[in-house]
């Protein structure tokens, strides 16, 4: 039988980074945290974590946490139904990963009004689009916002929409750098901007005009950081056309090739026996991403 109080102590460890800053969440030792840690892998018969900076989960511990994940969110539609067992008045949380330009656009907008009806707190974790899957399938977060159509085991996946991005820069940046034209071999000996190591939207366009391989590029992880170094004439990127609508519109920044994108299809994940909060989640996105993305 399970021992929810070991659960939750290997639930802290990764979810807050460390056994200092679990202990801490949890009002108990750093030490008794690790001993409950440790208890659960006796009980298990196999380890649950990996002790690296920060620790992460083993397989064993990864199906573990999906459990955590979906007894939560059951547990707060019983205090819901059963008023006896909310006594402490406890503000439900979910943790989710999401892409970060996701949540520079459509994601407020979309999840506001629940958020305040279900009196909900969230936790966000910013991935990109193309690995945020691993935040799922590492039992870290209830549900994720990815590019990826395929569910891991124990959970689906729905269809969002798509993300239009283009290849933009400052009217500075194009008729100094680019002297006016944005071929492929114009665009591979000036500075890209890419949101980091995972992004691979630059890369794409590149592709698409016949270019593969490196080049040069500054990394900027911040949704709008990304867009001021644009708007500063730094380099060139890709961003979504949604965030920059007004940009385009006053000229402040230009597309380099209007006949070439890249659409990104974003799809919502989230555990399959989730309980209500998730179902009523999953409706709201999907009803309000319908208008908000193309």
């Amino acid at each position: 039988m399970l021992d929810y109080k070991l659960l939750a102590a290997l639930a802290a460890v990764v979810e807050q980074g460390g056994f200092e800053r679990a202990a801490q969440a949890l009002a108990l030792s750093q030490s008794a945290v690790s001993q409950r840690v440790k208890l659960l892998e006796a009980r298990v018969g196999a380890p649950v974590l990996v002790r690296a900076s920060p620790p992460r989960a083993t397989p064993a511990g990864q199906r573990l946490l999906n459990h955590v994940q979906q007894v939560r969110l059951l547990e707060r539609d019983l205090r819901s139904e059963l008023p006896i067992m909310d006594e402490d008045h406890a503000v439900p949380r979910l943790r989710i990963a999401i892409n970060a330009d996701s949540l520079a656009t459509w994601w407020a907008e979309a999840i506001g009004s629940l958020c305040r009806d279900e009196h909900l707190l969230l936790d966000l974790l910013v991935d990109d689009q193309d690995v945020g899957l691993r935040r799922m399938r590492a039992g870290e977060v209830a549900g994720c916002v990815c590019s990826s159509a395929e569910p891991v085991a124990g959970a689906r996946s729905v269809r969002l929409g798509v993300m239009r991005y283009v290849a933009v820069a400052s009217p500075g940046f194009v008729h100094g750098e680019l002297q006016g034209g944005a071929d492929c071999a114009r665009l591979v000996r000036v500075p890209a901007i890419v949101f980091g190591p995972d992004d691979q939207l630059q890369h794409r366009f590149l592709a698409a005009l016949g270019m593969t391989g490196d080049f040069a590029h500054h990394l900027c992880p911040s949704s709008d950081g990304f867009v001021r170094m644009l708007r500063a004439g730094v380099g060139w990127g890709m961003v979504p056309a949604l965030q920059i609508a007004d940009q385009l519109a006053s000229g402040e920044l230009v597309e380099l090739v209007p006949e070439c994108s890249v659409e990104v299809p974003l799809y919502w994940h989230y555990w399959r026996h989730g309980g209500g909060l998730l179902e009523r989640l999953t409706q709201q996105l999907t009803a309000q991403a319908s208008h908000l993305l193309s």
